[in-house]
C-alpha cells in the first residue's frame, strides 16, 4: 500500500515520459506515435543467429551467413530492429544517463527472451575495457544483465568476462571485417571454473554483424562454457542502419 502511494507521488512529480520522443506518457514506454514506428522481431528468423526471414519457412532454417560460417554462439534472440525509430532510446540508454530505460528495456527482454533465460546458469554482460568504463560511468550492458538476473534468479556474473585490451569504438569502424579485426583477442575468461560446463547467456544492447558478441562467445567457449546464447536489445537488419 505504502509503495503504491509513493509510485503515485512519484508519477505526480516526475510524470513518465515516452523512451523516444520525451513527451509525456501514462506509464513508462514509448507514446502511441513512437510504438507504431518500432519494429518489433517477432516473425520467422534464423534459428541461430536470429536474422528475420521475409517469409514463414518450414523447420529450424539457418540465414546465408550461419550456413556458410556457423557462429561461436549457439543462438541469439533481438527484441527490436535496430533503426531510426528505436536508436534514439538505445543511445540514450547507452551514451545519455538514460538508466531510466533499464526497467522498460529489461521487462522486453524478459518476456521475448524467455526461452534463452529458462535455459541459463549464468548471466553475463559484454563487458567494457575498464578505461571506457571510467569514462562513461556505466556499463548499460550489464544494467539490463543485472535486471534480468535479478528478475529470473539466476546468477549475475559481470566479472566472469573481462575485456583485455582498449579498442576503438565499433561504430567507428567501416566494414565487418574491420569490427571484428578490432575485437580479435579483445576478450578473456579470468576464472575458467567460473563459466566451465555452464550454460551462459551473454547479453549486450545492439547487434550490428555481430563481431562483439562472436569474440565473446569464442573466449568462454574456450574456457569450457557448455553454451551460450546471446540475448540483445535490438539488432541491425538493413546495413544502412549500421550507425550507432
Amino acid at each position: 500500500m505504502a509503495g503504491n502511494i509513493a509510485k503515485t507521488m512519484l508519477d505526480v512529480l516526475f510524470p513518465p515520459l515516452c523512451m523516444g520522443c520525451r513527451t509525456q506518457v501514462g506509464q513508462p514506454g514509448f507514446c502511441a506515435a513512437c510504438w507504431s514506428g518500432i519494429r518489433f522481431l517477432e516473425g520467422p528468423g534464423c534459428t541461430c543467429c536470429g536474422l528475420p526471414f521475409e517469409v514463414a519457412l518450414e523447420g529450424d532454417n539457418l540465414c546465408a551467413a550461419c550456413l556458410a560460417k556457423p557462429p561461436a554462439f549457439d543462438s541469439a534472440r533481438a527484441i527490436l530492429a535496430y533503426d531510426e525509430k528505436s536508436r534514439g532510446a538505445i543511445l540514450a540508454l547507452k551514451h545519455a544517463d538514460r538508466l531510466d530505460l533499464v526497467p522498460g528495456f529489461s521487462r522486453w527482454l524478459s518476456r521475448s527472451g524467455s526461452t534463452l533465460l529458462k535455459d541459463s546458469d549464468l548471466v553475463i554482460p559484454v563487458p567494457l575495457h575498464p578505461w571506457r568504463l571510467w569514462r562513461r560511468r556505466y556499463n548499460q550492458s550489464a544494467e539490463l544483465a543485472r535486471r534480468l538476473a535479478r528478475d529470473w534468479t539466476l546468477t549475475y556474473a559481470p566479472l566472469a568476462l573481462a575485456r583485455s585490451r582498449s579498442t576503438a569504438s565499433q561504430g567507428a569502424m567501416t566494414s565487418a571485417r574491420a569490427r571484428r579485426r578490432n575485437v580479435l583477442a579483445a576478450f578473456q575468461v579470468p576464472d575458467p571454473a567460473r563459466v566451465a560446463d555452464r550454460r551462459i547467456l551473454l547479453v549486450d544492447d545492439v547487434l550490428t554483424t555481430g563481431a562483439t558478441v562472436e569474440a565473446c562467445a569464442r573466449a568462454l567457449k574456450r574456457a569450457g562454457a557448455a553454451r551460450v546464447q546471446v540475448l540483445v536489445l535490438a539488432r541491425v537488419v538493413k546495413a544502412s542502419d549500421v550507425l550507432i
